[in-house]
């Protein structure tokens, strides 16, 4: 089984990004796109010039409340995500508490039938195992695809994150925990079916965040 890696690429300015994403894409199987680095007028350009990459990216528009940078407003920000949709990324990052609040969003990403990764981060704790399940299945409403990042203060809040791979069924899940006692789960979620794990090209964009050459190292220790 090949273990696979997504670089997270977060640049502001969009000639850096198609540099950035060139070479991610020469380390990684996947990137995934922070599109709210970026100026909102500057998008549209960016989708056009990196369309041909984006069967191998997922796309994230995160706003401020959700830990991302996206400074517009969050009619701006639909009418965005809309618009990514249409490219058909390998994957569109939209977050549970977007989604479930809005009907008309999602009728029309249905419809636009882009595969979705429907996210949820919790920056404060890790939630009881019962509440991760329960919102598993709540999310699972809208998308194969979860992403569930919590915040992991100990060892016991991490492994309760990488429990839920024991009850995700036909689920593409990706659950992890920040910080650095969720680090190491970042790892182990690969082993236990992620489908691939967020890394950087050096400086993290995430807490804890692995490199994609700590992780393949680490990989490599197994052959």
């Amino acid at each position: 089984m090949k273990y696979k890696t997504c670089v997270s690429v977060a640049e502001t300015s969009p000639s850096k990004l198609k540099k950035t994403l060139k070479i991610a894409l020469k380390k990684s199987d996947y990137v995934e796109i922070r599109f709210d680095f970026l100026k909102t007028e500057h998008i549209p350009q960016v989708l056009q010039a990196v369309k041909n990459d984006l069967g191998k990216a997922v796309c994230t528009l995160r706003p401020k409340n959700e830990g991302g940078k996206f400074e517009g407003t969050e009619k701006e920000r639909k009418s965005i995500l809309k618009l990514i949709a249409e490219y058909n990324p390998f994957l569109l990052d939209v977050e549970f508490n977007t989604i479930r609040k809005d009907a008309n969003l999602a009728n029309f990403l249905k419809k636009s039938k882009t595969s979705l990764l429907i996210s949820e981060h919790d920056f404060k704790k890790t939630p009881q195992f019962s509440d991760l399940l329960k919102k598993i299945k709540q999310m699972s409403k809208f998308s194969n695809n979860i992403k569930i990042v919590t915040n992991a203060k100990t060892t016991d809040d991490s492994t309760r994150v990488l429990q839920l791979y024991s009850k995700k069924g036909k689920i593409n899940l990706i659950a992890f925990s920040m910080g650095y006692a969720g680090r190491i789960s970042r790892i182990l979620s690969l082993y236990l079916g992620s489908p691939y794990t967020y890394v950087s090209l050096g400086k993290p964009v995430a807490p804890g965040q692995f490199s994609v050459d700590e992780v393949k190292k680490i990989i490599n220790l197994k052959k």
